[in-house]
């Protein structure tokens, strides 16, 4: 019975044991195993056996990215304005047995590196350095806390800066100079399109100018055109008129005095000075040479007919009266 009861008893702690030498490690961490107080082994994500009492965990290690938030910092510029600023930092782990070993507490080592890289690189800078340049700022922290932290078995993956607070006369003072420079755009925009618009308007008359005066050269031109075809056309009037009397029709001459005798008369009825119109010569005269035009009309249509006599020469009175 008592052997019976040993037995059970050893099963019973040989079942104990090997559960307490199975280490089970949960995927994105890795243990550390200690053999009596010193490293030998990185149990995998998985089902690990060492034996207990043996080996036993060392460090937990959290080997996927993770997020260290940097508290606000009183930083004092390079030229010795006072901000507050606060980021983050992003690492990840890559070798856990460094992580463990080479550094006391990982991550008060990485605030703190980070902390002070922080007030060291934008001590550097201006205010508007600091203001405008994140990008450079946020390089500058990355490339430095990962160089520092490479012993460790940490890659730095990121740095950002969230905020940056200048004091309230600082941000008066800027918000001012910005409006100063934005009136100074927008007064020298002004001057710009009146500017434009003053050259606009001169090259608008200038054109104009040109176009007034090229019409008036186009209008000269077809006015002494159309004088000259004026001449011309009576200059051929004449000449037929000329050679119609050469061979020897009178009615022709008799037509053209008419027609220079009718527009003279016409000129001085269309005159607005001429109120009363005094002829320098008989009203009969007129009546004979419209007398000739009729002949002259007959004798076109009739060809033929014999031309009428000659009427006797009219004699004037002492009166201006015509005796016949």
């Amino acid at each position: 019975m008592e052997l019976f009861t040993f037995l059970i008893a050893l099963v019973v702690l040989v079942i104990v044991y090997l559960f307490a030498s199975l280490k089970i490690v949960r995927q994105g961490h890795q243990y550390t195993i200690e053999h009596f107080g010193r490293f030998t082994a990185v149990a995998r994500p998985g089902l690990n056996f060492y034996p207990a009492f043996f080996y036993r965990v060392g460090r937990k290690v959290n080997m996927m990215e993770q997020v260290i938030d940097i508290p606000g910092q009183e930083i004092i510029t390079k030229d010795n304005a006072m901000i507050s600023t606060d980021g983050v930092v992003f690492f990840q782990v890559l070798d856990a047995a460094k992580a463990a070993y080479e550094v006391s507490d990982l991550y008060v080592a990485l605030l703190q590196l980070t902390t002070t890289n922080l007030r060291t690189v934008m001590g550097s800078m201006d205010l508007d350095e600091t203001l405008s340049k994140r990008d450079e700022i946020n390089a500058r922290l990355l490339n430095v806390v990962d160089h520092a932290t490479t012993p460790w078995g940490v890659k730095i993956t990121r740095v950002e800066i969230k905020d940056i607070r200048p004091p309230a006369d600082i941000v008066n003072a800027m918000g001012r100079q910005m409006k100063a420079e934005r009136e100074k755009r927008a007064n020298i925009l002004d001057a710009e399109g009146a500017r434009a618009s003053e050259i606009l308007r001169a090259e608008g008359q200038k054109q104009a100018r040109i176009l007034e005066a090229e019409g008036r050269k186009e209008s000269a031109f077809r006015d002494s055109e159309a004088r000259e075809r004026a001449a011309q056309a009576e200059a051929k009037a004449t000449e037929l008129v000329s050679v119609a009397i050469e061979q020897g029709s009178p009615q022709s001459l008799n037509y053209f005095i008419a027609q220079k005798y009718v527009e003279a008369v016409g000129k001085f009825a269309t005159s607005p000075n001429a109120k009363t119109i005094l002829f320098p010569v008989e009203a009969t005269q007129l009546i004979g040479t419209l007398g000739g035009i009729g002949e002259l009309a007959r004798s076109a249509l009739t060809p033929d007919a014999p031309p009428p006599p000659a009427a006797p020469p009219r004699r004037a009175g002492p009166f201006g009266a015509i005796e016949d």
